[in-house]
């Protein structure tokens, strides 16, 4: 089977930056690349095989200047090709040597080079600052250069699908969602959700991932997806890639499972990327006879998956699982994974106690790790779920000591179309057929991503919760209350939901003097409010704000004394 060559002309105009780094398409043994670019080059088997997905593993071994060395599979490309994907994290001079498991084989084997990696000053902040890890405090994520990370992650599950067309309409969401300052992009490597497996919604430009029955995978599906992948980092997005639905374990087994993620590491694990072992990954499938058993073999299954995928990543990405509730109950030992997602509902105001009561557990439970909602209550779901409870669910979370927020449209995570919308799921029923070129536009993704960058304003990921701050605030029981973090004597940020004459902020510094504005969550105007002290007793009565409607009183510590 051939792959789709996509190295065409249309490819380098689409990738930008990356043809600078791209390794030379010879067989030439001296290469070269940019610090952190992906640079990429073939080898090809001088020996035929039968079914050389399943008889033949591929591995390059790289060295970097100061002598540590790495394993890096390769992938199949189709017929006799092997492609390996690499990022040098160093500048200098990098060796590299190929191991087969076919050692006979003088193609694939034993083949070594110089790899020349010059440094990076470019303008993608992916690139210059790298990859992503989890922060010393375990708190939030940042790039291996130290610069934190805020996480403003977008659902297009099914993005990697030729209903969302490359290049023009991928390429148009991309470009609104960078924009706007999004920052991840939540999607599935092809085996989807809410359909039956080889179901043709689920196809792209070259067909499935994987062949009828699991017997190997299509490379020219992964030709085409490379080409949205890299899109989305070229416009500076984190591609969070959920390997499957959870339930295809069941169907492909463990050991298949295991050579779907060595592909997509292959493949991309050059890139800053986010693993994301599978969705709802121990759900059944909707129409199982035995879900109870399903449940317990997936929980297993994914838990020898994380170790796996950990295993064999070079790069070491960051691990986690999209999942039914928490991302610690889909796996035996949680401490195979580095960041904990949440699912809490799509009931609206009716889902708000469980998001709160989840993302307030997480932040607490051990072993720590950076906790986000990374589904809840999408735009427009169920007809519901309006941009009001998309503002309350990313204050709410974000003051409560989330790392950042998943932000979903019903309509664009399915990818309907208005001449084809997604339809039934297996239970019968479907989700609803705003087509995705609405979806994208409906105002919750404006303003949750306001919100991002007033946060960016300040140290945020030094803001701790302190609902001791603010009169009235929300707790169990009343949850549509006001909720506040901040950075004790430096900032202070109260999210007021809902009509009311003001807050009290209590326990303000002495001699510490604010400057103080109402932020509009809907269109990022602000109401100066002036400098404000606290009275003898520490506080301070916020006034109305102007417009009956939810609010954010910004409070920062101003830089002169009263």
């Amino acid at each position: 089977m051939k792959p789709c060559s996509h190295r065409s002309n249309a490819y380098l105009d689409a990738v930008g930056e990356y043809p600078k780094a791209y390794g030379r398409d010879d067989m030439t043994q001296e290469r070269y690349a940019l610090r952190n670019h992906p640079v990429e080059w073939a080898y090809t088997s001088t020996k035929a095989y039968a079914d050389p997905f399943n008889e033949v593993e591929l591995d390059v071994i790289f060295t970097d200047p100061e002598g540590r060395q790495s394993r890096v599979p390769a992938f199949w490309a189709g017929g006799p090709e092997w492609r390996v994907r690499y990022a040098a994290g160093l500048p200098g001079v990098w060796r590299y040597r190929t191991e087969c498991s076919d050692r006979g084989n003088a193609g694939l084997h034993d083949q070594e080079g110089v790899l020349l990696v010059r440094p990076y000053d470019g303008s993608n902040p992916l690139l210059s600052r790298g990859a992503l890890r989890v922060s010393e405090d375990r708190r939030y994520l940042e790039h291996r250069d130290g610069t934190p990370f805020f996480w403003l992650g977008d659902t297009w599950w099914m993005g990697l699908c030729r209903r969302l067309s490359w290049p023009e309409e991928f390429q148009l969401l991309t470009a609104d969602r960078a924009a706007k300052g999004f920052t991840v992009v939540q999607i599935v490597a092809g085996l989807y959700p809410d359909m039956p497996a080889f179901d043709e919604r689920g196809a792209n430009e070259a067909g499935f991932p994987w062949e009828r029955g699991y017997a190997r995978i299509n490379p020219a599906y992964f030709d085409m997806a490379d080409l949205r992948i890299q899109w989305l980092v070229r416009s500076g997005l984190v591609p969070c890639i959920v390997g499957c639905w959870g339930y295809f374990l069941r169907w492909m087994g463990v050991e298949k499972m295991k050579q779907h993620w060595r592909n997509l590491i292959a493949r991309y694990g050059a890139y800053p990327v986010v693993w994301c072992l599978a969705g709802e990954a121990t759900m059944p499938y909707y129409l199982s006879e035995e879900k109870e058993k399903d449940r317990l073999v997936q929980r297993q299954g994914w838990t020898q998956l994380a170790a796996y995928v950990r295993a064999i990543d070079p790069y070491h990405h960051p691990v986690t699982v999209h999942p039914t509730d928490s991302a610690r109950s889909q796996v035996d030992d949680p401490g195979l994974l580095d960041i904990e997602m949440l699912q809490t509902g799509h009931g609206g105001y009716a889902s708000i106690p469980n998001t709160v009561d989840k993302l307030r557990t997480a932040v607490a439970q051990e072993p720590r790790m950076p906790s986000l909602v990374a589904e809840v209550s999408y735009e427009g779901i169920q007809e519901g779920s309006r941009e009001e409870i998309q503002r309350f669910m990313f204050w709410a979370c974000t003051l409560s000591g989330a790392a950042g927020h998943t932000y979903g449209a019903n309509g664009l995570w399915q990818l309907n179309r208005p001449e084809e919308p997604f339809g039934p799921s297996p239970h019968g029923s479907s989700w609803g057929d705003v087509p995705w070129q609405e979806a994208y536009r409906l105002p919750g993704s404006t303003q949750v991503a306001l919100g991002k960058r007033l946060l960016e304003r300040f140290a945020w990921w030094r803001f701790e919760p302190h609902q001791e701050w603010v009169s009235p605030s929300a707790k169990p029981g009343d949850y549509v209350q006001p909720y506040c973090a901040g950075i004790p004597g430096e900032v202070r940020v109260v999210f007021v939901p809902g009509p009311r004459a003001g807050v009290m902020l209590r326990g303000m510094e002495a001699g510490v003097t604010y400057r103080a504005f109402y932020f509009n969550p809907c269109n990022g105007r602000e109401h100066a409010l002036g400098a404000v002290k606290a009275d003898e007793r520490g506080d301070w009565q916020a006034p109305k704000p102007p417009i009956f409607q939810d609010w954010i009183l910004v409070m920062e510590r101003s830089p002169t004394a009263a």
